[in-house]
């Protein structure tokens, strides 16, 4: 047990050395991702206690500080910077939803696992709203397509959201036992997010590496700034949590975001270099994660 532990809080650094190392192998697998989070997500859903699901008042008040944070550091970005890539990267990276395998890793580190999964249902729903609102008000997008963006990002994101949270339902009401002999394996899903992990940071570093316009000082501009809203998304989360009995859960509510959703939604929506933030942020959540995780596996266990 001891060494399973230990083996579990090395992941997500060993998922970042093997995708830089190997960007190119693991980048091509990149295909696969889609169907892995519909698999994390279906064994996490079928471990739900469906009745504990409700919506709380820290979801509101994490949402609310999501969006205002992610306007604060778009018009931030272009007072003090005044570069249309990093504001747009700033305002992408905070806007993007919580990542739908943040469940993993937050039971992982003890948090609630129907607390999580409601705030990621909620989040992405809410944002499939207030992105294509978002960036009509600040004059990148037609406002006569917000509705149309709109479903654009819902149809994007149902299929890794939704269908497996209500086939695990079909699955919880019409076949118990089924159901019961899948989640008994749900702590599979942190190695398959680890996988998972490694193939979306590959696919990253591949494009940063062969892109043949390397800004390294703007890029360095940008890492530097996604560690201080890393930083700060955390702490607002965690702090947010606490009043409401979980930090953890509150911390990775609003610090782990969902990469690969962040990277379409700048290059879709915004300006293909306002994807590079997205990719920095994820490493910096990924490593504070590992922080974390290497944190827990440290504590007593009569602590836990």
């Amino acid at each position: 047990m001891a060494l399973k532990s230990h083996l579990r809080s090395l992941i997500l650094p060993l998922a970042i050395a093997l995708a830089f190392a190997f960007h190119g192998f693991f980048g091509q697998l990149y295909f696969l991702t889609p169907y892995l989070v519909f698999l994390m997500l279906f064994m996490n859903y079928t471990a739900l206690d469906i009745h504990q699901m409700r919506p709380k008042w820290m979801d509101f008040w994490l949402m609310l500080f999501q969006v205002g944070f992610a306007i604060v550091c778009y018009l931030l970005g272009r007072l003090l910077f005044n570069n249309d890539a990093l504001a747009d990267g700033l305002l992408v990276t905070v806007l993007t939803p919580v990542a739908a395998s943040s469940v993993v890793i937050a039971c992982a580190l003890g948090a609630k696992r129907e607390t999580v999964t409601t705030f990621t249902i909620l989040d992405n729903i809410v944002i499939s709203i207030a992105a294509p609102l978002t960036f009509a008000f600040i004059g990148q997008q037609d406002p006569s397509r917000i509705f149309t963006n709109m479903w654009i990002i819902f149809r994007r994101i149902c299929p890794q959201i939704v269908f497996p949270f209500i086939l695990a339902l079909l699955l919880q009401r019409f076949s118990p036992k089924v159901n019961a002999g899948i989640s008994r394996y749900k702590g599979w899903t942190f190695y398959i997010w680890g996988f998972t992990l490694t193939i979306t940071l590959a696919k990253t570093f591949h494009n940063i590496i062969v892109s043949p316009d390397k800004q390294w000082g703007l890029m360095g501009v940008m890492l530097a700034l996604c560690a201080v809203q890393c930083a700060i998304l955390f702490w607002v989360g965690k702090r947010l949590g606490g009043r409401y009995g979980d930090s953890i859960a509150g911390g990775q509510e609003l610090g782990q975001k969902n990469t690969a959703f962040g990277v379409w939604m700048a290059t879709e929506f915004l300006n293909p270099l306002a994807a590079l933030p997205m990719a920095f942020y994820s490493i910096c959540q990924n490593l504070f994660n590992s922080w974390q995780m290497f944190q827990r596996e440290k504590e007593p266990k009569v602590r836990r």
